[in-house]
């Protein structure tokens, strides 16, 4: 079970970003899939789920509103859309599977 998330970068307040976790060694449809996200000298949070079937996604009251996650299965890619970003969205964010396995993460600045 391999994770690689992508798609990271610099962008100033407001913007939009789109991170692709493009997934190996497994179904989407095997297992339910999170976005993270981990800030300097901050813990871990949670930012969005899928479950595997598609059919239910969370999200925490920081980012609901502005964040989307979707996934292709035949692709086997999850993404993450986010809009209307805010600094206190910089962070290294990084995708995983309930198996427990992580990929290593991307790095997304909002500033301006």
């Amino acid at each position: 079970v391999q994770l690689q998330a992508s798609g990271g970068g610099l962008v100033q307040p407001g913007g939009s970003l789109r991170l692709s976790c493009a997934t190996s060694g497994f179904s989407l449809d095997e297992y339910d899939i999170g976005w993270f996200r981990q800030a300097p000298g901050k813990g871990r949070e949670g930012v969005s789920c899928i479950s595997s079937s598609g059919g239910i996604t969370y999200y925490p009251d920081s980012v609901r509103g502005r964040f989307t996650i979707s996934k292709d299965n035949s692709k086997h890619i999850v993404y993450l859309q986010m809009n209307n970003l805010k600094p206190e969205d910089t962070a290294v964010y990084y995708c995983a599977a309930a198996s427990g396995s992580r990929g290593q993460g991307t790095l997304v600045t909002v500033s301006s």
